[in-house]
């Protein structure tokens, strides 16, 4: 009898994937946060399948193996390997084969999707970042219907929110907010999509905020956002310096305070914290913002900058202030960052209840100067590129 109550206890403890077996079907493995939330599943023990389109080049089961490789050697030890399902997201049934669609019926219980295009403006409205947030959206949820998976979770972003200001509820979605780029436009269709989904459990909502390096190592693969505007200080730097033949001051009027908080989130702590709620089903059915509890500021930005490039010279001189007269070196950072213009402002503050319930043990690393100053330098280290190399074996798949 004891024995029988222990084991119904288990059962309800234990996520369902250590008793059933079944896979989660995981989309964009090979982005940055995909690969980490990869690995972190895996060290979990939940089998994963992925699906991954394969490049010119490279097969599917070749560029996954070359990211495992990676993982392999990083962390020391050999990783179980995941089911690898050649498809493309924008393709109708996510170009998977009938088989590989009757195998996610037979062996997949759940959908983690987090594939995305970070594209800010679109040029054409059957181009990205439509093509890929909502079409690719839709095309991963008719999937799900098609195999009778209910339980859905999605990455969205906290920036659905847009260029709202106060705090920003976990349970808001559209209140007619206006919104601030395409990105924001397509991430709210998409999240939409998931939420009127009639044949779905309640999904899980993940809303991560600006996400950075591995808050260890520095590590990255993308280079978006926070490193755009680095690698611009760091180009304009070398080639200023080169002309001066020693190290000057690059006059820079940048039209903001310094006071402005950006919400900076490290990649390893998105994925923890994701994978941790995917694994308790008690949290499923929820939004989750994976926003940072002390923002970084502007001011703190421009003295990264001058510490690791010598991009020294800049000045806040206020948001409303017009530069009519640009200088070469203006010209050209203004340009390069355009297409951040809607995030060349104060964040909003974002409430984080659900999270902070969910994983109150894995609180959001604070990215002070140090800690972003690391990943500045580790961005230089990479030279603002990443690829993984070839394996030179490969495991037993999980």
């Amino acid at each position: 009898m004891r024995s029988s109550v222990f084991f119904a206890v288990f059962l309800v403890l234990v996520p369902h994937w250590v008793t059933m077996n079944y896979h989660i079907l995981l989309t964009g493995a090979t982005g940055l946060l995909g690969r980490y939330l990869l690995k972190d599943l895996l060290l979990a023990d939940v089998p994963v399948a992925v699906v991954v389109r394969r490049s010119r080049r490279t097969s599917a089961q070749e560029r996954v193996d070359a990211m495992m490789a990676t993982w392999d050697q990083m962390l020391g030890r050999e990783l179980p390997r995941p089911k690898v399902l050649d498809g493309d997201l924008c393709s109708n049934n996510l170009g998977l084969s009938d088989v590989d669609l009757d195998w996610i019926s037979e062996n997949c219980d759940s959908v983690l999707h987090n594939a995305a295009s970070l594209t800010f403006v679109s040029t054409d409205p059957q181009g990205e970042p439509w093509l890929s947030n909502v079409l690719g959206t839709q095309n991963v949820l008719n999937v799900c219907r098609q195999t009778e998976i209910k339980d859905f979770h999605h990455v969205s972003t906290s920036y659905v929110c847009g260029l709202r200001t106060g705090k920003i509820l976990e349970s808001e979605l559209d209140v007619g907010q206006t919104l601030g780029n395409d990105y924001e436009k397509s991430k709210v269709q998409s999240e939409t999509l998931v939420r009127e989904a009639d044949f779905l459990s309640p999904p899980t909502i993940y809303r991560p905020a600006i996400i950075v390096g591995d808050s260890n190592t520095g590590f990255t693969t993308t280079f978006h956002g926070f490193y755009a505007a680095l690698n611009l200080a760091y180009t304009l730097t070398r080639s200023f310096d080169s002309e001066m033949g020693r190290h000057a001051d690059i006059p820079t009027r940048i039209t903001l305070t310094g006071s402005e908080r950006k919400n900076f989130v490290p990649v390893d702590w998105v994925s923890a914290v994701t994978a941790h709620i995917v694994t308790h089903p008690q949290f499923h059915g929820k939004t989750f913002h994976l926003t940072p509890t002390q923002p970084v500021t502007a001011g703190m930005v421009r003295d990264v900058l001058e510490e690791a490039y010598n991009f020294r010279g800049t000045n806040f001189v206020g948001p409303n202030a017009v530069i009519q007269d640009p200088t070469e070196v203006e010209q050209l950072f203004y340009e390069h960052i355009r297409v951040y213009n809607s995030y060349w402002r104060d964040d909003p503050t974002f409430d984080c209840s659900n999270t902070i319930e969910a994983a109150p043990h894995l609180p959001c690393p604070i990215i002070d100067m140090p800690k972003l100053l690391m990943l500045a330098n580790k961005a230089i280290e990479m030279d603002f590129r990443y690829k993984d190399k070839a394996p030179t074996r490969t495991a037993v798949e999980a």
